[in-house]
Order: C-alpha cells, then sequence, then structure tokens
C-alpha cells in the first residue's frame, strides 16, 4: 500500500509550492508520495523541474535511500529536466558520509552522461571524498587527472594532498615538502593548511615538529582553531606533556575559545594514565558545566583510570551516570571495574556486575572473547577462595550455558570447593565436565576426589554395622523379654 496523503492541491500547482510541501514533509515516504501526487493530480498541467527534482533527491540522500535517489536522477535524463551539479554533488556526499566511496566515483563519472560538466568545485569534493575515506591511491591518480583535465592548483587542493600525505607516516615529509612549497605556487599556507599538518604530526608522535609548526602559525596570524588546539592537547598527552597539556589548555581558553569534548577527553585520558584521576574528575565537571555533553571515550578513560587508582565505587558512580545519560558500557569497561573488584577480593560485587552483563546482553564476540572468559574465571575463583562455592557454581553454569571456556584452574578450585563441602555429587560432575573439555585433573585432585569418596564409603559401612549391631543387640533382647515372660 502506499503512503496517504490527505490535502487539497490548489488549482495551478507551483514548483515553489512543492517544494515547500516536501521541506514541510518530516517523514521521507510522505514527502516522495507529495512528489509524485504533484503530477499525477494534472495530468498535463504540472511538471517536476530542477528545484522539485532536487529536493527530493536531497531528502532521500539525507534519510540514506540511495537507490530511488539514483533512479529520480535518471528521471530527470528522461524527461529533459536541467540536471545540474549540485543534485550530483549531494548524492556524491551522501556516499562519502556512509563510507562508499566507489559509488560516490561511480555517481561523479556519470555527470557527463547528462551533459553535466564537472566544474572545479565537482572535482575538489570527490577528491576529499577520496582522501577523507582512505582511498589513498585512487585519490592520488584522481589527482594527477584533476591537473590533466585543467583544474588549476589552489590552496583548498593543496590543503586536500596535504591531508592525504598526513594519513601515513612514511609520506609526512612530503606533506611538508608541499606546505613549503605553497608560497612558491601563489598559493599561503591558511590556519587549515596548519592544522592539518599540526594533526599529522601529532598523531604519529612529532611534537616536536608540531609545535615548531604551531608556533610560527601563530607569528603569521593565522588563529589555531578548537581542532588544532585539541590535535596538540591530545599529542602532548600521548607523549606524557600532560602539565604542558593544560597550560596549552589555559592558552585556548585566554584566546576565547571552548574546548570541544575531544579536547577534554584527551586531557582526561592523558590525567587518568599519570595516576592523577582527581584532577581529571575536575575537568570533568567543568565539562559539564559548561554543556559540552561526555562522550563514550571521555567515561571510559575515567573509568580505566579510578580503577587503577582502586576507586571502585567512583568508577561505578561513573558507569551508573554514563547510563543515566543513555549510553550503554561496552565489556571493556564492565571488565575493567569487574577487574578492579577482583584485585581488592570483592569478588560479590564482581559476580554482581557479570550478571548486569547478561542482563544488559553484553555477550562475548570475536573481539571480546578473551576477556569475557578472563574476568568469569576469575570471578568463579574468586568466590571459591571465599568459600562461596554455591554463588560460584552458579555463574559455572552460566558460563557453561554460554559456552564461556572454563579454565583448568577453574575445574580444580571448584572440584576442591565441593569435596571440602562435602558435596560429593557435584564435585564428580564437575570432574566428568572436565573429562567431557578434554581437561585431565592432576593426580592430587583423583586423589582428594577419591579419597573423599572412600571416606564417605567408610562411614556408610560403619553406620550400617553399627545399625546391624543395634538391632541385633535389640532383638536378642527382645527374646530375652519374651523368655522370661513365659
Amino acid at each position: 500500500m502506499g503512503t496517504k496523503i490527505a490535502f487539497k492541491w490548489s488549482k495551478k500547482i507551483t514548483s515553489s509550492q512543492v517544494v515547500h510541501l516536501i521541506k514541510a514533509e518530516r517523514n521521507v515516504d510522505k514527502a516522495l508520495a507529495i512528489f509524485d501526487l504533484a503530477t499525477a493530480e494534472y495530468a498535463n498541467g504540472f511538471r517536476h523541474d530542477h528545484s522539485t527534482f532536487g529536493v527530493i533527491i536531497n531528502r532521500l540522500v539525507s534519510a540514506n535511500k540511495f537507490g530511488p535517489a539514483e533512479d529520480l536522477l535518471d528521471r530527470m535524463k528522461e524527461e529533459k529536466c536541467d540536471v545540474r551539479e549540485d543534485i550530483f554533488l549531494s548524492i556524491c556526499r551522501g556516499y562519502g558520509r556512509v563510507h562508499r566511496p566507489l559509488d560516490a566515483m561511480r555517481v561523479f563519472g556519470k555527470m557527463k552522461d547528462f551533459q553535466c560538466e564537472p566544474s572545479k568545485r565537482s572535482y575538489i569534493t570527490m577528491f576529499d571524498i577520496l582522501v577523507d575515506e582512505n582511498q589513498l591511491k585512487l585519490a592520488f591518480r584522481f589527482y594527477r587527472h584533476m591537473r590533466e583535465v585543467g583544474v588549476q592548483t589552489s590552496v583548498v587542493t593543496l590543503n586536500i594532498l596535504i591531508k592525504a600525505l598526513c594519513k601515513n607516516s612514511g609520506t609526512l615529509d612530503s606533506a611538508i615538502h608541499i606546505f613549503r612549497e605553497m608560497p612558491n605556487r601563489g598559493c599561503p599556507p591558511d590556519s587549515y593548511t596548519y592544522g592539518t599538518l599540526i594533526n599529522g604530526l601529532c598523531k604519529f608522535g612529532k611534537l616536536t615538529d608540531a609545535k615548531v609548526f604551531f608556533e610560527e602559525m601563530k607569528m603569521r596570524d593565522c588563529s589555531p582553531s578548537v581542532i588544532t588546539y585539541s590535535s596538540l592537547i591530545h599529542g602532548l598527552c600521548q607523549s606524557n606533556n600532560i602539565n604542558e597539556a593544560l597550560d596549552l589548555l589555559e592558552e585556548m581558553k585566554n584566546n576565547g575559545m571552548e574546548p570541544n569534548v575531544f579536547t577534554y577527553s584527551s586531557l582526561m585520558d592523558g590525567l587518568c594514565k599519570d595516576s592523577r584521576s582527581s584532577k581529571a574528575m575536575e575537568l570533568l565537571e567543568t565539562m559539564v558545566s559548561k554543556r559540552c555533553k561526555p562522550n563514550m571515550i571521555t567515561y571510559s578513560s575515567l573509568i580505566h583510570g579510578l580503577c587503577k587508582e582502586g576507586r571502585l565505587h567512583q568508577a561505578v558512580e561513573i558507569l551508573d551516570r554514563m547510563k543515566l545519560q543513555g549510553l550503554q558500557p561496552d565489556a571493556g569497561l564492565y571488565g575493567k571495574i569487574i577487574s578492579g573488584f577482583c584485585d581488592v577480593n570483592k569478588f560479590e560485587e564482581a559476580a554482581r556486575f557479570l550478571d548486569e552483563m547478561v542482563l544488559n546482553r553484553i555477550l562475548p564476540n570475536r573481539l571480546t572473547w578473551s576477556l569475557h572468559v578472563r574476568i568469569h574465571n576469575m570471578v568463579v575463583q574468586g568466590l571459591c577462595t571465599k568459600s562461596d562455592s554455591s554463588r560460584a557454581f552458579k555463574l559455572y553454569l552460566s558460563m557453561r550455558t554460554r559456552a564461556i571456556s572454563v579454565e583448568i584452574a577453574t575445574f580444580e578450585i571448584l572440584m576442591k570447593s565441593f569435596v571440602k563441602d562435602g558435596d560429593l555429587h557435584k564435585a564428580a560432575r564437575i570432574v566428568d565436565e572436565m573429562l567431557i573439555d578434554g581437561c585431565t585433573p592432576k593426580e592430587g585432585e583423583w586423589s582428594m576426589l577419591l579419597g573423599a569418596f572412600w571416606n564417605q564409603t567408610m562411614v556408610q559401612e560403619a553406620v550400617e554395622l553399627f545399625q546391624a549391631e543395634v538391632m541385633s543387640e535389640l532383638a536378642e533382647a527382645d527374646i530375652t523379654i519374651q523368655d522370661e515372660a513365659f
């Protein structure tokens, strides 16, 4: 069934009216229905033009409905409607946004089929998409093609080229070379050029060079952006120059710039790695007071730092705060908190967080498998050392249900706990499942289990012998009484 639209068209439908209705409709399927109804209402009275086609194609691209968008592009050609480059660029950018650069390239290649000659803007847009999506070989080929077809070098094209060269440590020198050549080509570097180069140098640990370019940038009246400051702060934190990074934060604020979530998160990560989680917590409060919303990286850094310093209750508070914000902790965060509680022998609390992971459906996958195995076995073993074999057994059963590997040390400590508790039925079950998993108990464990069974058998036999003797004595006493009665 099609989407129903309930409104009355005017007697003369205009392009501006259709554009307004499509923009006003929040539901993209209904917007498409409006587009179709405009021509269906008066069969010969209205024809779509560049503006109406453009607005609906933009809506479809925004909703990642690329198939219908390209169908409309073909329909424009069939209806001999003027197809301008902004429609093609809208689709290309959409494909770039969802990391489909080859589809963007394919659509770019269709432009000439529509008698639409790509302008310098189209070439630059496509070049930027290829670089952003790490299609570097294709990007460099495309750049050479741009030069061949006469697209003139500009600050914008050189900035994108430098960005491409900053993606790999091996091409950083080439990026610096082009940067130094820019004034000779009549393209003096701008703030974006400096920022791109500084970001690339910081990314590969070349802090000394990055700082030189940062100072040069300020001398040439190229104001560093928030992104440039943040890149340098992140680089300084990664190389453990925390105090220098904090000084840079103050300089940034004094220049009237508000740090963003990346700036704060980088600093908090650096502080936590330097065992200064109290200062990181202060930054969190500053960040929130400035209406800058923490993200997963912010919370992860804090939780890791607090756990490392043994401040587990504060780590749990941050975890709760994170959940209240609507962010779902991952296996790594739970693992850090569980390991922290295990380190201070609080295995019951650790087990509670394992239960919470199950309730939140945080299941093992290829990347987190070894983490799940490690923390589950750690908690089961810890519970056994705390003589909580009942809780340990429940967790063990949960592990087997979810096919989480049980380590041989876990099998052994469970068996010993049950032998110690006198629960030989569970001890025998553990050994049985241990053998099924291909683990062979050591000689000492066999001896312990067999000894327990032997002792239980001897006790049973002694009880039975005692009962027999008592019954025999009672029977003899009964016969004596009967004899005396006669």
